[in-house]
């Protein structure tokens, strides 16, 4: 049973899935801060510089006027978190239109890699050895 999982760990697949989660963390965290740091202040601009990411409606429960989004959730008050789930939906858009170049590069390259191929022109085959054998007895016979 050990020997079997070391073969399954040491398939290419698992691999190439562990260095694409590991990748993906990393990504994330890129996308976090692009739509924190960059985006979110532009919206912020055009909305009268309010923080996007703190907006919220208390739904029940006294949250003091102005609180900042996590005041309001350690007050207990059972709150509606727009904001964030904006900005969540807007990290999910972002991340889906980077996977969404990278695969459309990677099938542009493999498309220009068989057209490649197709284009290479084939080799002429040689003689079989049938027409081996019937030039060399052509030649014997003479």
């Amino acid at each position: 049973m050990l020997n079997e999982f070391k073969d399954f760990i040491a398939k290419g697949n698992v691999m190439d899935m562990a260095v694409g989660i590991i990748i993906g963390a990393a990504f994330t965290a890129i996308v976090t801060s692009l739509v924190g740091d960059l985006i979110n202040p532009i919206i912020g601009l055009f909305m009268g510089g309010i923080d996007f990411a703190n907006q919220y409606s208390v739904l029940s429960g006294d949250v003091a006027e102005g609180a900042s989004l996590e005041a309001a959730r350690e007050s207990g008050a059972a709150i509606f978190a727009w904001g964030s789930f904006i900005m969540a939906i807007i990290n999910f858009l972002i991340i889906a239109f980077v996977v969404f170049m990278l695969v459309r590069y990677v099938n542009k390259v493999k498309e220009m890699s068989a057209k490649a191929e197709e284009a290479a022109p084939e080799e002429p085959a040689g003689p079989t050895q049938e027409e081996l054998l019937a030039d060399i007895l052509a030649a014997l016979k003479k």
